[in-house]
């Protein structure tokens, strides 16, 4: 019997980070990276097209930030679950990203040892923050 794959959107404009990022998640065999893209008005696009379960998203981002295109998601496809990671840390942009429907916040120097626990609490429909938010 299969368990259900969860589809992701991967969205950070540093490589080596968004690298970092699909190989933690390739250790859960439950996900399934569906895209890669490095800017927010270009994961509006994929998002459209490719209707992920999740999107793991920073808010700095050209063209469009992370929480712009978080907000254009939402209207999208309302079921995609948005977890942010981001280097950001500052209460309100935490707040504003809680705001518009994400459901976890990982800042970047905890991904290491908090991605995989946020990824299961946001897909079960959990709220996560990193350790000292």
């Amino acid at each position: 019997m299969e368990t259900a794959t969860i589809r992701v959107l991967v969205v950070d404009d540093y490589e080596p980070f968004r690298r970092f990022v699909c190989s933690t998640l390739k250790r859960k065999p439950d996900l399934q990276i569906v895209g890669e893209v490095s800017d927010g008005l270009e994961a509006v696009r994929r998002v459209e097209e490719l209707q992920p379960d999740l999107m793991v998203i920073d808010i700095g981002l050209p063209t469009l930030n992370g929480i712009e295109a978080a907000r254009r998601i939402r209207k999208l496809c309302p079921e995609c679950r948005i977890l942010f990671v981001s280097q950001e840390s500052s209460a309100d942009v935490v707040q504003e990203a809680l705001n518009l429907g994400a459901l976890g916040y990982v800042v970047k120097t905890h991904a290491g040892s908090e991605l995989l626990t946020a990824v299961e609490a946001v897909c079960q429909g959990r709220q996560f923050l990193s350790r000292g938010l």
